[in-house]
């Protein structure tokens, strides 16, 4: 027999790379301008403009980001110059390389990124960061 799995279990313990993703810009392609969503979208090639979302932004390896981002989370892997404020955490995974302002009450590091920024990690009254939980 099979058996149905508790889909909101599955989404906890799943890392936010492996949920749905939405939307999706691969290598190779280019976008200019604004854009919005409100689930998990991945960019793997170049972007010019702006992004906002209140959920999460997943930057891979490829992509070239040249924006002013506001996103609830963000994943960086790829190249990025321009503005960050995200309202629960920023990664910065190797090997990204971030150019501008930084704004996130979480800010997690990989050994191997390059990082020219600003950095700001205030905490806006009545909210708390979401949790580090270990792998």
């Amino acid at each position: 027999m099979f058996l149905k799995k508790d889909e909101n279990a599955m989404k906890k313990d799943t890392p936010i790379e492996k949920r749905e993703i939405k939307a999706f810009l691969g290598p190779g392609s280019e976008f200019e301008g604004k854009l919005v969503f409100d689930d998990i979208v991945r960019l793997d090639g170049a972007f010019r403009g702006e992004i906002s979302s209140k959920d999460t932004l997943i930057v891979g390896e490829a992509a070239d980001i040249q924006a002013e981002v506001t996103v609830g989370s963000l994943i960086l892997s790829g190249r990025f110059k321009g503005n960050i404020k995200a309202t629960d955490r920023v990664e910065l995974r190797a090997p990204a390389v971030v150019e501008g302002n930084i704004e996130t009450p979480v800010l997690l590091v990989e050994e191997g990124v390059r990082v020219n920024s600003n950095i700001s990690m205030k905490v806006e009254k009545g909210t708390t960061p979401t949790p580090v939980k270990d792998k």
